[in-house]
């Protein structure tokens, strides 16, 4: 039994493939670049991507289960329909889709409203399917870094509503149990859904109080303008994202997206331990920059 992952050498996709290779599953990585891709020994590198038809139904050839991660571009819905149709043609018979943390209710968020109609495809059609759906990530607080040890300032505009944000290491790990218990499975199992959610919902404030106790210094949160993070957004992101995040965050301050006591419970289940924390997160950021 195989397992397709995509989105193989970014961020999250990476880590899958390294936990799953580290609990001796046969994996097949697809990605653009496979004579430079750096892979664990025995991952079998495919070259292809989601807008590539031919390639994606070679890569499916043999697959049992596949992991799904579109990245955020303006064809994203297209992409992860046809991945889906093209899996269910294949006869892959176990699926972890990406999805994202209140993609059902912020319908006004172009990635979010994207990764919820996928959602009501593999609902629609009942496919064997887990879809997971994290928060905010964690680590793209690292971009803070110069603001934060320069100026001392908390940048990103998140407001005062709350966000239980994610570890980026605790979504591969869930990605990874998902794919091994689907992919292990004598038959195929019945659809899941999780939300992958912090232990803490934090404010724009309360960030900066964890990284002014991190850093030893003092931090002041930057504020709510939207104005401010589009213009630096577009200084190397195209318009149609900056202005898609733009909307996130507003979303963020006027609704927050805090998880219920349920929602940690169950995520928790899921990894087998609590998800980690934020001020762990930052503490280890803090002390890898003092290093550097």
């Amino acid at each position: 039994m195989t397992i397709l992952v995509t989105g193989a050498t970014g961020r999250i996709g990476s880590s899958v493939v390294d936990h799953l290779a580290g609990a001796g599953a046969s994996v097949r990585a697809l990605t653009r670049s496979p004579d430079t891709a750096r892979f664990p020994a025995g991952v079998e590198a495919v070259r292809g991507d989601l807008t590539d038809i031919d390639a994606l139904r070679a890569a499916l050839v043999g697959i049992d289960t596949l992991f799904l991660l579109v990245a955020n571009v303006p064809d994203e819905l297209t992409q992860a329909i046809t991945a889906l149709n093209l899996a269910r043609d294949a006869g892959v018979r176990g699926i972890v889709y990406l999805s994202v943390y209140r993609g059902e209710a912020y319908v006004d968020a172009p990635h979010f409203t994207g990764k919820h109609a996928v959602e009501r495809m593999i609902a629609a059609l009942d496919l064997p399917a887990t879809v997971l759906r994290p928060a905010y990530f964690m680590q793209n607080d690292l971009a803070q870094k110069d603001p934060l040890l320069g100026a001392g300032l908390y940048g990103s505009p998140i407001g005062g509503r709350g966000i239980s944000m994610v570890d980026a290491r605790d979504i591969a790990e869930a990605a990874a149990r998902e794919l091994l218990r689907r992919d292990r499975s004598p038959a195929p199992l019945p659809a899941e859904t999780y939300e992958l959610v912090g232990p803490d919902a934090l404010t724009g404030p309360m960030i900066a109080a964890v990284w002014a106790e991190v850093l030893g210094r003092d931090v002041r949160y930057g504020g709510d303008d939207l104005d401010g993070l589009e213009g630096r957004l577009r200084a190397f992101a195209p318009a149609w994202l900056a202005y898609d995040l733009r909307v996130m965050m507003r979303r963020y301050q006027e609704d927050g997206a805090s998880a219920s006591a349920a929602e940690v419970a169950r995520f928790a289940a899921l990894l087998g331990r609590s998800p980690r924390r934020y001020r762990d997160f930052a503490a280890e950021a803090a002390q890898s920059w003092r290093g550097a």
